[in-house]
């Protein structure tokens, strides 16, 4: 019987070895990489080899010189960005993913894979509780979820005003109208610049102290347009993690006729966990919605979802049709619903993971994660100096250090806080801009953190911020 040559066994023998044992060590040393990226394109850089390593030797080496650059971001007190930590589960379906090596395409490449995607995005769909009838692509990220979303939107307003833009593209179009909030994600707007709708030509509505749109300006913005139009809506802000209010402005976008898209990246799970899906009241009744699976879902990359109540807008926006491929007739076919032909199965993993954490496990994780957000912001807000930016929704804190100060002493003095705690290692979290001034940016989102490492983190940060205070910036 034939079997893996001896080598090549060996060679996956010691990946799965090395993975367990990062994993097993994730949170132990400092929350950071060791070295830079400098350092590592140092270490890494080397003559193009004549001969090769062998299969095992390989993997030891690749392992060596990683290791240095690595990131915590799998581990319990990683808050940097709005990541989740790749549960395990999902990590084992996407070994098997590799392993088994399918091009996600089509029925007859891979029924399994096309099979496993039906029922994740039926899944999927009711975690969310969003219409049965829409389609779901699976795709890289939130930012491919954009994209595929707003393709279907652009075909399908252009269309009802004539237009057929799959044949005829953009020149001479009738031009599309695009009114988004202010804080929109930037990857919303690149979405747009991919699809030739532009970044800077869209409507730009202002938005509240926590970043949501303000109905009376969508309502305006709105009623300043003519012809085919696309309104952009948000679940979940980036910094402040705030809603918009979808029962407000779904109505005065669809009684313009215009093509509602929900951003939801990491906001639209508040649908799966019932005390905080009143969050998101009301953003089922928009025409398509993007999301991510490697946030609250804890799917490995890549991993997000483009979900379009309008099935055949979206498979006319991404159907690849030639003579050689496979067509199945009356089923969902994996790739009508992404701009890729070979990719990935990802469904294994998605399907993984809501069938290890359940609904119940999901609404826990992220009740858990709200639940502690809160926390840190109760806590760190005590600390004299300190003050928590944004209105605590969901999952995300934002924080200033140097309250009173000018902008600009506030700034220097959030900026060196942030930059002790990452160097002192105890946990890592990220800075960002927010209303002309710098924040520290606590996103709580990690599968396994619990308590114990939200007060072991807190006590880092109001160490950090006492050295700053005390040294003087």
């Amino acid at each position: 019987m034939p079997t893996l040559p001896p080598s090549l066994a060996e060679a996956l023998h010691r990946a799965a070895k090395h993975a367990q044992d990062f994993r097993s060590r994730v949170d132990d040393g400092p929350q950071r990489p060791e070295m830079d990226y400098a350092q590592m394109l140092a270490r890494f850089s080397s003559v193009l080899p004549d001969a090769g390593l062998s299969a095992a030797d390989v993997v030891e080496r690749l392992v060596d010189l990683a290791a240095p650059g690595l990131h915590k971001m799998t581990g319990r007190r990683f808050f940097g960005w709005v990541i989740g930590s790749s549960h395990p589960v999902g990590v084992a379906a996407d070994w098997l993913t590799s392993a088994w090596g399918q091009n996600a395409g089509n029925h007859q490449g891979t029924p399994a894979a096309a099979a496993c995607e039906t029922v994740a995005a039926r899944w999927l769909l009711e975690l969310l509780h969003l219409p049965r009838e829409a389609s779901v692509g699976f795709v890289t990220g939130a930012t491919m979820a954009n994209f595929v979303c707003l393709a279907a939107a652009r075909g399908k307003v252009l269309r009802e005003v004539g237009w057929d833009p799959d044949a005829q593209g953009l020149f001479g179009a009738p031009p599309i109208e695009v009114v988004i909030g202010d804080d929109a994600h930037a990857t919303v707007f690149s979405a747009l610049q991919y699809l030739g709708l532009g970044h800077a030509r869209v409507k730009r509505v202002a938005t509240d102290a926590q970043g949501a749109i303000v109905p009376g300006a969508f309502e305006q913005a709105l009623g300043a347009t003519g012809g085919p139009c696309i309104a952009i809506l948000q679940a979940g802000q980036l910094n402040t993690g705030a809603f918009d209010d979808f029962e407000a402005l779904i109505p005065i976008a669809r009684s313009r006729g215009a093509w509602i898209h929900v951003d939801g990246a990491f906001g639209l799970w508040a649908r799966a966990c019932p005390p905080h899906a009143q969050l998101a009241a009301g953003v089922d009744q928009a025409d398509s919605w993007a999301t991510d699976g490697h946030k609250w879902l804890q799917t490995p990359y890549d991993s997000g979802f483009a979900i379009v109540r309008d099935v055949a807008a979206h498979e006319r926006a991404m159907t690849i049709s030639a003579s050689y491929l496979p067509t199945s007739q009356g089923e969902r076919d994996p790739s009508h619903f992404v701009p890729e032909l070979s990719r990935r199965a990802r469904g294994f993993a998605a399907w993984a993971l809501i069938a290890h954490l359940g609904r119940n496990g999901i609404a826990e994780m992220v009740e858990r994660h709200v639940r502690l957000a809160g926390l840190i912001a109760e806590r760190l807000g005590r600390e004299p100096g300190v003050a928590i930016v944004n209105d605590v929704v969901l999952n995300q804190v934002i924080v200033r250090f140097g309250a009173g100060e000018s902008t600009a002493e506030g700034d220097r003095l959030t900026r060196a806080t942030i930059a002790r705690i990452q160097e002192d290692g105890q946990c890592f979290v990220g800075g960002a801009q927010w209303r002309g001034m710098w924040v520290m940016r606590v996103s709580v989102i990690g599968y396994d953190t619990r308590e114990a490492d939200m007060l072991h983190a807190v006590r880092s940060m109001a160490t950090a911020w006492n050295a700053v205070r005390s040294a003087g910036g």
